[in-house]
């Protein structure tokens, strides 16, 4: 039996599933990740200048046009078969919750709804002071704008040393300990808190599968770990799923 059957078959007798996935699933669509230099998005830039609250209120301009290059090129991907497929899960569980780390928007446009996107989403705007959500851009040449409050407006997602939104991790850690397997699809598993998930469901009794190229610290504990690409190995499996779930 290969790896998929073995995962197929772990999950077809399972009625909740908590899916988590990481910035591999995104580097399949062609976006690199701050750690692949010298291809990295940070190559040429420190991340403390554009990835911290510091940062951006040292130079503004700066990190408002950075962002808005970032957002330029992420809007040009498209979601891969991986992403497709995760969607295509959605309906086959009772319960379904998806925890993203990655901020593209590539799993609602592939289709999911399920989704929890605990590190932000690169498309939407909060303003710095208030975290006033910024539905339409104010039409200005200043950069950044401002919102109504007279705040800067910033990329609504999470840089480093900022703390998640505690209602995503209530949300998050809820379905962990409800859930009776986790999916890990494309996470290096050393960024925390979301390296934490699995064996947060774990020891809640649920099964454990991986995907990923490459052995992670979360192999360790995986019941299943399938070696391959989410592009490759999600389309497989989920058409294994749902015959099984069939019979």
């Amino acid at each position: 039996m290969n790896d998929i059957e073995r995962a197929a078959k772990l999950l077809a007798s399972v009625r909740a599933l908590v899916v988590t996935t990481g910035a591999g699933m995104s580097k399949e669509s062609g976006i690199p990740t701050f750690r692949d230099a010298p291809s990295s998005l940070w190559a040429n830039f420190n991340p403390e200048d554009l990835a911290t609250p510091q940062g951006f209120l040292k130079d503004p301009p700066l990190v408002w046009k950075w962002y808005n290059e970032r957002r330029r090129m992420i809007g040009e991907a498209s979601p891969h078969p991986g992403h497709y497929a995760i969607a295509a899960m959605e309906p086959l569980f009772d319960e379904f919750l998806l925890l993203t780390q990655n901020i593209d928007n590539l799993h609602r446009k592939a289709g999911s709804n399920g989704v929890v996107e605990i590190h932000g989403n690169i498309f939407r705007f909060k303003c710095f002071d208030n975290h006033h959500a910024i539905d339409q851009l104010p039409r200005t040449d200043e950069e950044p704008p401002r919102c109504q409050c007279g705040s800067m407006i910033r990329p609504d997602v999470v840089w480093f040393g900022e703390t998640l939104d505690p209602d995503h991790l209530d949300r998050a850690f809820a379905a962990l300990t409800a859930c009776e397997a986790i999916l890990v699809v494309g996470t290096s598993g050393i960024v925390y808190p979301a390296a934490g998930f699995p064996a947060a469901a774990k020891s809640s009794g649920a099964k454990v599968v991986e995907v990923n190229p490459e052995e992670t610290p979360i192999s360790e504990i995986a019941d299943v770990f399938v070696k391959a690409g989410a592009g490759e190995a999600l389309p497989a499996l989920v058409e294994r799923l749902k015959t099984l779930k069939k019979e």
